[in-house]
């Protein structure tokens, strides 16, 4: 009887082979969910929420927030993929597999009487051995843009279809370059605008930015070139004191002088800015002038702005307008007085977009764009979300390759090097510790087997191949999807991240060591722990 029963008569609770059979379970249970997923030729799923929105994805990190697992043990390994994705980026399909894998084999070993703490031990020993050769394996040196676009389409090709990977890749390797800076890359600089249009492939890169909003007046210039570009944060418009306070007159003359009053405070703002652009723009010289501001701008003054042929734009995101002076130079002002040539951008183009009853307003061609946008479109919004999720993966690729200064071969390489050294590193270990080496690298396994087996061909076939061919070639070797044999991953430019791989080593072995070790499983009472 369990010590919990004593304190708690309606306490569920599952011993020692029943607690460990309840974690297992669990890890294969949702292994088998995420299996089909993983690789270029990995199938989609289809979630559909409780009010019917339907989402068609392949992105395990997608997958595990989306689904409603109730299971504690599978809840912490989804948990525990999801915080994998959020600290590199990717990665959480091969977690889910590789955890699995790990106590499948375990169990196997189990049952026959081996202790899991012997077990644990192996597998930290056979961790830290493929940690030395991850170190190994992979290819250091600055990444090229070639080496990057290699990274970006193999992260791209497990998310969405190869022409459209391959294109995207392009996009986003051009993103990272452009906001890259010396004290590193902020992928926060590339905004992604959704525009549901036209097809998938005419998804472009805008060096600028996008705004989903335009200009508020009829006679305003729907498009200009050479734009000067003001970005403000001053009201152009009534505000309310913002104490409370009240106004009293006594006749209509002195109502009238009192709102004239308010009008010219405000009229003298605008008129600092005409001002400017008169100063920057004499007539003739072909130049133009737009006004962004982030809080309002009333009728009169956008009436006023608009004679004089500016551009004016009202309660732009505040997000936005660090964008902005990224992507133009200049600087965003507080206030209208003492305004300076210096403080504003330039911009090639300006122009409004009108899409059904959206208006987006593009400004391009800026001279040296530390801000850009992704223009995504696509003709219905789930396509436009799962574009958007591979985007996400896309440029955290390309960011880690950069940050890290290294890649690893992909196709599964990687983990048939490992697995052939670990199969050396087993006979130098004496005793038990070695079955728990040996059930980490067949565990390794598991990753070329799922490809092989999504992309439709033998896997038992598949491994003997492979280790055949890397114990006889001087390279790494991984799966080639499309025929089914062997390939040389580097020269396919088939390439994985660095900070991934050692991730997934790292925190695989511990949840998985973790989850052996459970003896006892309590529960007072709440709901069932059976079945």
């Amino acid at each position: 009887m369990s010590a919990i029963s004593l304190l708690n008569p309606k306490a569920e609770f599952a011993r020692a082979a029943q607690a460990l059979a309840v974690n297992i379970s669990a890890a294969r249970g949702i292994q088998d969910v995420m299996k089909t997923n993983l690789g270029p030729k990995g199938t989609m799923k289809m979630l559909v929420s409780g009010a019917g929105e339907i989402k068609i994805t392949k992105d395990g990190n997608v997958l595990l927030h989306e689904m409603q697992i109730q299971h504690p043990t599978a809840s912490l390994i989804a948990r525990a993929s999801t915080a994998m994705d959020d600290a590199t980026g990717d990665g959480t399909t091969s977690t889910v597999l590789i955890i699995g894998e790990l106590l499948k084999q375990a169990e196997n070993l189990i049952s026959e009487g081996v202790h899991p703490r012997v077990l644990t031990e192996g597998m930290i020993k056979a961790r830290d051995k493929a940690l030395e050769l991850l170190e190994k394996i992979k290819i250091e040196g600055k990444p090229d843009r070639q080496r990057l676009y290699d990274v970006a389409t193999t992260s791209l090709r497990t998310k969405v279809d190869k022409k459209l990977a391959d294109q995207m890749a392009d996009i986003c390797v051009d993103a990272v370059l452009n906001v890259q800076r010396e004290d590193g890359i902020d992928l926060h600089m590339v905004e992604l605008m959704e525009m549901q249009h036209k097809t998938s492939t005419a998804t472009t890169l805008v060096r600028g930015l996008v705004l989903d909003h335009g200009s508020r007046h009829p006679d305003m210039p729907r498009n200009v070139e050479n734009a000067y570009i003001l970005t403000c944060n001053v009201s152009m418009e009534y505000e309310k004191s913002e104490v409370n306070s009240g106004f009293f007159y006594k006749t209509a003359e002195e109502r009238e002088k009192l709102a004239l009053a308010e009008r010219d405070f405000i009229e003298q703002r605008v008129k600092k800015v005409i001002e400017l652009k008169r100063k920057v723009c004499p007539p003739g010289s072909g130049k133009s002038f737009v006004v962004i501001n982030q809080k309002g701008i009333d009728p009169y003054s956008l009436d006023m702005l608009a004679k004089e042929g500016i551009i004016g734009l009202r309660r732009a995101k505040r997000r936005n307008m660090e964008r902005l002076s990224l992507a133009c130079g200049g600087s965003a002002v507080n206030s209208v007085d003492d305004l300076t040539e210096d403080v504003l951008g330039y911009a090639g183009s300006v122009y409004e977009y009108v899409l059904g009853e959206n208006k987006y307003t593009f400004v391009e061609d800026c001279k040296n764009p530390l801000s850009v946008t992704i223009l995504i479109k696509a003709p219905n919004k789930y396509t436009l979300t799962q574009i958007k999720d591979a985007i996400h993966d896309g440029l955290r690729a390309i960011k880690n390759s950069i940050d890290d200064g290294a890649v690893v071969p992909g196709a599964g390489a990687f983990e048939i090097y490992a697995w052939q050294e670990l199969q050396k590193y087993k006979d130098e270990i004496k005793g038990k510790s070695r079955l728990g080496i040996q059930a980490y690298a067949e565990a390794l396994l598991i990753i070329p087997k799922t490809i092989s087996i999504n992309s439709g061909f033998d896997a038992q076939d598949m491994i003997v191949k492979l280790q055949e061919e890397c114990r006889e070639s001087v390279g790494p070797v991984g799966v080639n999807v499309d025929s089914g044999e062997v390939l040389q991953p580097v020269d396919a430019g088939i390439f994985d991240n660095y900070c991934v791989k050692k991730q997934i080593l790292n925190s695989c072995t511990i949840i998985a060591s973790n989850l052996l070790l459970v003896d006892e499983i309590m529960r007072a009472g709440m709901s069932s722990l059976k079945g």
